[in-house]
């Protein structure tokens, strides 16, 4: 769905029922069903911001272009929130590991050039003897 709007602000109720073709109390179903949450006023008067705005789209477009019902859009917008806080967290905890192998990679560059984990003692390697009898055996 296009957005409607052409400039930033708050609209109230009237503007954002006649921008996006729906009746007032539709607007006012989706608040009481939790799905919009408009600011309000000393005096009460609902004003929709442009995040407001942005939500009512994409739950105009689950309910119109869709055919998802309140209680799905309801759910749908839960885990999409949830899915968002997940990503917030993921981008947090990368940055934290990013931090942390920087952080022990200059700590372990002065006394151990090239290596991000300081080594105790060189890792010992066997060698391994491939003879013709064991190559050769069908699996």
């Amino acid at each position: 769905m296009a957005t409607k709007r052409k400039s930033k602000g708050v609209y109230m109720i009237s503007a954002v029922a006649e921008m996006y073709e729906i009746h007032p109390q539709t607007l006012r179903l989706y608040e009481r069903e939790g799905l919009l949450k408009p600011s309000r006023t000393e005096g009460n008067t609902r004003y929709y911001t442009d995040e407001d705005l942005e939500r009512l789209e994409f739950i105009l477009n689950l309910a119109r272009d869709l055919g998802v019902n309140i209680a799905g859009i309801a759910i749908i917008l839960q885990m999409r929130e949830r899915m968002e806080e997940m990503n917030r967290q993921m981008q947090s905890f990368v940055e934290y590991v990013r931090t942390e192998m920087l952080s022990r990679f200059q700590q372990a560059a002065p006394t151990q050039p090239g290596a991000i984990v300081p080594l105790r003692k060189p890792p010992t390697v066997k060698p391994v003897i491939v003879t013709k009898s064991s190559s050769s055996r069908k699996q």
